[in-house]
This record gives structure tokens, C-alpha cells and sequence, in this order.
């Protein structure tokens, strides 16, 4: 098992439960050095003084905030132990509220909490508590010096940690000028959700493959071997001009739903007779549209 992240205990009223905190995601992704593209020499970056242009050593090295621009207060190691809360390796379960009232974008990185020795009954009865409530934790806990929001949750057999966001490092949504739904037709609202039931699958993560890292990995072991891997350009999908909404959907559905389904999803059945009727006059436009500027052209000539 890989060392853990950190030791402490979940708490939660008077109980307490020895557990560690270990990673619960993992980067695949290439990691890049920058070179020199003369000899091919790895570059050391130096930390540059914008004032003189001489290297700084880190132990002349100090932090500030920039309360304006190009203006600074610095902060002294007695300045942040001032302003750290008690140093604690518990993870103090404050609420347990209910899972689908929380906002997803409130989660941050996962961390499986995993019981260390004398700890497992107390950590299974706890697991199996959540699991049966159908609620979520709510943590409080320190972590490299910082105090962290977190939910504690169960994932089949593991309690798991997930560092969240505080409200206010969230952006609020009102700031943006987002449409009402006053202006959509039912015809295309019953076209537009034939499209999504066309594409409903049963979630399968292992479907979902990171096709650039792939391809990264390919150019690599090619260019270690000494040889050229040449992969195929992705072609993008010539669009057709597209009349309105309606006929936008209709073509999606066209293009992106099962052979086999595709008599099921036929305008005759999708939107109604009201929704055939709407497409059928969008394309009557598109064409009279058409040949009207064909017309023009030859006047035009």
C-alpha cells in the first residue's frame, strides 16, 4: 500500500477513529522538461529579482500580498502562525447533511480515509452508519498547514475524503446574462429531448479514454525507438447549412442516433404532428430560400 498522506482520526460526538489519508486519484499525464534546443540540456530556472535582474537565494526570500498594484505588505512567519487555527490531525465531522443537497461544485480532490490498527470495527460501523442514512459529512480538518472544508462520504467499502470549496470561492451565477425558457417551442423541446433519450447510456467510466495522452504516449515510444509515428488527423464533420433549431435537431438526430432507433425517433413520432409540420416548413423555407438566390445570381450575370 502506497505511505499515506496523512495520519490522524475521524471524530464525530465523542468518537473517535484512528484512520490515514491516502490519494484517491492519480495523474497519468506525460510530464515535460524544458531543454535547451541546442544540446538538448535541461534548464534550471532561477528566481530573478525584477528590480536588479540578479538571482535570489531562498533565504532571502520573503512573502507578500499585493494590496495594489505594484504595492506590497509583507507577511513574517509570526504573521501566519498568528493566523493558523489549532494544528490538529482530526478530521471533525461537524453536520451530516443530505447527499443531493449539495452542489457539485463544491467538490474538489478525493482521499480514501483507510483504518489503521484497532480502528477497523469502529470504521466499519461508521461506514455502514452513512451508507444506511443516506447523508454526507461534514468536515473540517488541517492539511499541509491549510484548514480545508471536506465531505466524508461512502464509496462501496471505503470512507472517503473529498476536499471541497468554501461558498465564497465559489463564482455566483447570477452575474451572467443567461436565458429564461419563455422562447422555446414544445415542438423542439420534444425533438431536443428524442435527441438526449437517442444518446442515453448506462455510465460506464471505463468507456471514457483520454485520447491525447494516448496519442502523446505513442509519439514517445516512437521517437525513444528512433522511429516516426504518424497518427491519423481527427476529420471533422463537414456541417451542412442549417436552417433553424428544428432542422438542426432533426439532423443531429439523424446523424447521431442508432441505425435501429432511428424509425423511432422519425418526425412522425418526435414533436407531434405540430413538430413535423414546424420542420417540414423549415426546410419548404430553405429551399424556396435557395432558389430564390440562385435566381438573383442569374439576373445578377
Amino acid at each position: 500500500m502506497a505511505r499515506a498522506l496523512w495520519k490522524g482520526s475521524i471524530s464525530f460526538g465523542l468518537v473517535n477513529i484512528p484512520i490515514e489519508l491516502h490519494t484517491a486519484v492519480r495523474n497519468h499525464r506525460p510530464k515535460f522538461r524544458m531543454l535547451h534546443a541546442k544540446d538538448k540540456s535541461p534548464v534550471r530556472f532561477e528566481r530573478v529579482c525584477i528590480r536588479d535582474g540578479h538571482p535570489v537565494a531562498w533565504e532571502d526570500l520573503v512573502k507578500g500580498y499585493e494590496y495594489a498594484k505594484g504595492h506590497f505588505v509583507v507577511l513574517t512567519k509570526e504573521d501566519f502562525q498568528a493566523a493558523a487555527v489549532e494544528k490538529t490531525r482530526t478530521v471533525d465531522i461537524i453536520d451530516f447533511v443530505k447527499a443531493d443537497a449539495i452542489d457539485d461544485r463544491f467538490f474538489e480532490t478525493p482521499y480514501y480515509l483507510v483504518p489503521t490498527k484497532g480502528g477497523e470495527r469502529a470504521y466499519a460501523l461508521l461506514r455502514e452508519a452513512i451508507r444506511e442514512s443516506g447523508r454526507i459529512g461534514i468536515a473540517k480538518f488541517i492539511l499541509r498547514d491549510a484548514q480545508h472544508l471536506a465531505a466524508v462520504e461512502v464509496i462501496k467499502d471505503a470512507i472517503v475524503l473529498s476536499v471541497m470549496r468554501f461558498v465564497d470561492e465559489l463564482v455566483d451565477v447570477k452575474q451572467f446574462d443567461l436565458p429564461g425558457d419563455g422562447g422555446i417551442r414544445k415542438a423542439e423541446l420534444d425533438m431536443a429531448k428524442a435527441l438526449v433519450n437517442s444518446l442515453a447510456a448506462e455510465w460506464d467510466p471505463g468507456k471514457y479514454t483520454d485520447q491525447y495522452r494516448e496519442n502523446l504516449l505513442r509519439i514517445i515510444k516512437g521517437k525513444v525507438k528512433g522511429k516516426r509515428v504518424d497518427l491519423e488527423p481527427a476529420a471533422e464533420p463537414r456541417q451542412a447549412e442549417v436552417v433553424d433549431l428544428m432542422e438542426r435537431l432533426r439532423r443531429s438526430l439523424e446523424q447521431g442516433a442508432p441505425r435501429q432507433a432511428r424509425g423511432d425517433l422519425s418526425l412522425s413520432k418526435v414533436g407531434g404532428r405540430r413538430g413535423q409540420k414546424t420542420a417540414v416548413k423549415a426546410t419548404t423555407r430553405a429551399r424556396t430560400a435557395k432558389r430564390a438566390s440562385k435566381k438573383r445570381a442569374k439576373t445578377a450575370a
